[in-house]
């Protein structure tokens, strides 16, 4: 009976690391999303298209790539002189952790590196400034169906060169491949 339990007990120390790597049936699962940003700065709003693709490798763990275009502009006044903030675009890369929490509706947090390009002009001088920065946020997921979900997040950039920090608010729908 001794040998038994000790020869369980080998076994069940072999299948530990093999029951740790939870593989989603079928290998990775793929999204892509689609929806409108909202910038928040000490130097102005503004707000973008924003378009993600993205690969779960398992139910928890995944990365994906994302880029904005801006479209909202804000404009300012400095001693008389008009002027006008853009964002042109930017680009960033996360690793992204997953929390299941129904079949339907996932929380999720996220940790990456970006790329923002932005425009000032003020009474016809225009300056271009780019940035880089670590950024990190988190949001949810809510399916509707097997493949189609409205997504929301929240997420900071916190420039490189004291760029000072951007808070990013994020409203998606999301499609799964």
């Amino acid at each position: 009976m001794r040998n038994v339990i000790l020869a369980a007990a080998a076994l069940s120390v072999f299948a530990l690391p093999a029951a740790a790597q939870v593989v989603q049936p079928g290998g990775p699962t793929y999204y892509g999303t689609l929806g409108y940003s909202q910038l928040d700065h000490s130097d102005g709003n503004l707000g973008a298209i924003t378009g993600r693709l993205g690969a779960k490798f398992n139910p928890y763990f995944g990365v994906e790539g994302e880029g904005s275009i801006g479209v909202k502009d804000d404009d300012f006044t400095i001693a008389g002189a008009k002027g006008k903030i853009e964002h042109d675009y930017d680009l960033a890369a996360y690793a992204v952790g997953t929390l299941p929490v129904t079949p339907n509706f996932e929380l999720f947090a996220r940790g990456g590196y970006g790329t923002t390009q932005m425009k000032a002009e003020l009474a016809g001088v225009e300056r271009k400034a780019d940035g880089e920065s670590w950024n990190y946020g988190v949001g949810a997921n809510y399916y509707f169906d097997g493949q189609n979900g409205l997504r929301g997040d929240w997420t900071r950039r916190d420039f490189t060169d004291d760029g000072g920090e951007v808070d990013v608010y994020s409203v998606n729908y999301v499609r799964r491949f």
